[in-house]
């Protein structure tokens, strides 16, 4: 049955558009089914354990226990409409994380109580500063042994470097989590089959008045309404503390802290009240569109396509709205794509559900079906008023393998599967080795690239024989040459082409051989080459660096164009292009090159007994250790690993430790191959 709802009556004062963000089995998921049950949406609570999850619907999804896809749902708390997306926090889907995160307005960072920030944690964080999304951090797991809000506070203050503010306090009784203490309108929080509200206790009076002091003088330090008023009363009440903090969060200079134990459904309540009172509504955040289009319902359209999946009944296109109204029937215009296309239907997403509605307005995320052609980081718009809003950054492939229909009725099929899963993931590409005609998929890492094979088995039926995972190498310029001479001669009739240069071509970075880029610029003086061709010259350069003189991608080089001279006929954009491409190919056989290769961090937590064995193992793989924590039995390894040495290593960490051991990595960068 198509239910119908009329979104115009939601303000967007009262709008909430939020990410679940953190490093993998930290707790996202739990906090996010948490959610939904105490906001209604569902009636019992998902396990991640049992497969029952809402957000982590997709079959791989539950036979995995990890998040893979980002998935999206709509509740209602206080009076506020929340769009929720559940993020992964694997590594290897962290695209999918970079595109939620180009159209959330705010975050919930969650982090285990007892290993505090992960690397993951460091990663998502990374890529929420960089949209300028304002967040609050929820402590989850409190009631694991070992846990300590004190010191996962400092792991966030020492490895995030933002200032993370403490305003709850946990309460135990004897050794079990029972509930919080709130700071802010200080009153002790309680979970006994659902929230108790009462005092705080007497044993707690002292710790609870010397943190909700540091809380006030910390806001008051920061925020000129908050200083007047500590300054007249010695203190800070609840309503100025709140609005203070709420204005801090947003400019992001602090990060409000909570902490709760999801699982046993401790903290989820005032985790919701502080994403009403801290967390930016649609209002709160900057214009679009280099500034000309605000969060207004009477603006032009403009909308982000941050997703799109295939479903078996169709194509669905998941899009940020940022202004204006969209409404069922409406033709719109992809200013990415240059064409028009038509809205058929629009969709709010409960995760794999939906729900019809007749329009979307400014601040809403929804799902479309009719548009056919427009891809991920796609502006749709008004016809009538064009715009171009910043797609989401991508995120380059790093591992591909070969892969190949064992049929060959099913050659067709898997070409244009694999194009709509690359559709879908622009973290995938297709290619074909020129050399031996295979098809190579690439992606983010060995998990990624498995989730997709085995889409292709289950949703596609097609049977694929996959080959050994291959790394994305580089090669760098290690020695230079200057003053090289390149001239572009061609006579075949007609008008000519003719292109004369002198490059320098040299490492980006001398100290640093792994550094990767590109960085061009001219120094040619008095006009010997004009501004139009030099943009030529760049762009040429551009292309020859697609494949080296070693067969990779060429990185971590500087070009400088030191002078040339033109035709008064013959010379032309695509003369000084062909030179630019042509002359930086001769340049780089004469450098002395060199490979790159990527190298992780990796992190392993391993049982004491079997350091020695992952040590042995990790040197045999070309690992370097940086650094080792012991907690409670178990010793926590970091350290730099060519990520060619780590095909397999799962399997081989679980016999080393008997099945204990685990380990996560992120992308470092590249580094000279030996």
């Amino acid at each position: 049955m198509t239910v119908r709802t009329n979104i115009s009556r939601h303000t967007l004062a009262t709008v909430r558009n939020l990410g679940i963000l953190a490093h993998v089995d930290a707790g996202k998921t739990t906090v996010t089914e948490r959610i939904l049950f105490l906001t209604g949406i569902t009636h019992k609570r998902g396990e991640v354990h049992d497969g029952t999850t809402v957000t982590d619907f997709d079959p791989q999804e539950r036979d995995r226990g990890i998040t893979i896809f980002a998935a999206a749902v709509s509740c209602r708390w206080a009076g506020h409409r929340l769009t929720v997306i559940d993020t992964p926090g694997h590594v290897d889907f962290s695209d999918e994380v970079e595109r939620s995160l180009r159209v959330l307005d705010g975050a919930v960072a969650v982090f285990d109580a007892v290993a505090g920030v992960e690397p993951q944690s460091e990663s998502v964080w990374r890529r929420a500063d960089r949209y300028g999304v304002p967040r609050i951090a929820f402590v989850n797991k409190m009631d694991r042994a070992g846990a300590d809000l004190t010191a996962a506070v400092a792991s966030i203050r020492e490895r995030l470097h933002p200032v993370p503010l403490p305003v709850q306090l946990p309460v135990y009784s004897g050794d079990v989590f029972t509930g919080v203490v709130d700071l802010v309108r200080p009153r002790a929080l309680h979970w006994d089959g659902g929230l108790v509200e009462g005092p705080v206790p007497d044993r707690l009076a002292a710790d609870v008045a010397r943190a909700r002091r540091e809380l006030e003088e910390a806001v008051a330090e920061r925020n000129a309404a908050a200083l007047e008023e500590f300054v007249e009363h010695s203190g800070l009440s609840a309503d100025t503390l709140t609005a203070a903090l709420r204005e801090l969060t947003l400019a992001g200079e602090v990060v409000p802290v909570l902490c709760g134990a999801a699982y046993r459904d401790i903290g989820i309540e005032p985790l919701l009240d502080a994403v009403v009172a801290y967390l930016p509504s649609p209002l709160d955040r900057p214009a679009v569109g280099d500034g000309s289009r605000d969060a207004d319902p009477a603006q032009p359209l403009a909308a982000l396509a941050f997703k799109v999946h295939a479903t078996p009944t169709g194509r669905l296109t998941f899009v940020r709205v940022y202004s204006g109204v969209m409404t069922k029937g409406d033709t719109v215009f992809d200013a990415s794509g240059g064409r028009r296309e038509r809205i058929a239907r629009i969709l709010r997403v409960q995760a794999d559900r939906h729900e019809e509605v007749e329009s979307a307005i400014a601040g809403d995320i929804v799902a479309l079906v009719g548009p056919k052609a427009v891809r991920v980081g796609a502006t749709l718009c008004a016809p009538d008023a064009p715009v171009q809003l910043e797609p989401p950054a991508p995120t380059e492939p790093v591992v591909s393998v070969a892969v190949e229909a064992k049929s060959s009725a099913d050659t067709e099929k898997l070409a244009v599967a694999l194009a709509r899963l690359a559709d879908e993931d622009p973290s995938l590409t297709v290619r074909t080795d020129p050399e031996t005609g295979q098809t190579l998929l690439a992606g983010l890492g060995e998990l990624h690239l498995e989730v997709v094979v085995e889409k292709l088995r289950r949703e596609r039926g097609l049977s694929v024989t996959v080959g050994r995972p291959q790394v994305a190498y580089r090669e760098t310029v290690v020695r230079g040459v200057r003053g090289l001479t390149y001239r572009h001669v061609k006579q075949d009739g007609g008008s000519g082409q003719w292109a004369h240069i002198v490059l320098d071509v040299r490492p980006l970075n001398e100290s640093e051989p792994g550094a990767t880029g590109f960085e061009f610029e001219s120094t040619v003086v008095g006009g010997r080459v004009p501004a139009e061709f030099v943009r030529a010259v760049e762009a040429g350069c551009r292309d020859a660096l697609a494949e080296g003189p070693l067969g990779h991608p060429v990185t971590g080089v500087r070009v400088t164009l030191t002078d040339g001279a033109t035709h008064s006929k013959d010379s032309s954009d695509l003369a000084f292009r062909t030179a630019g491409r042509l002359g930086v190919r001769e340049a780089l056989r004469a450098c002395a090159m060199a490979v790159l290769e990527p190298v992780v961090e990796l992190t392993a937590t391993v049982p004491e007994d079997y350091v020695g064995a992952v040590l042995g193992d990790l040197a045999a793989r070309r690992g370097r250790v940086t650094g080792s924590v012991t907690r409670i039995g178990t010793m926590v390894l970091t350290a730099e690993v060519p990520l060619a040495e780590l095909f397999g290593y799962a399997t081989r960490l679980r016999s080393r430790t008997q099945g204990r051991g685990t380990f996560t990595t992120r992308p470092l960068g590249y580094a000279l191959a030996p």
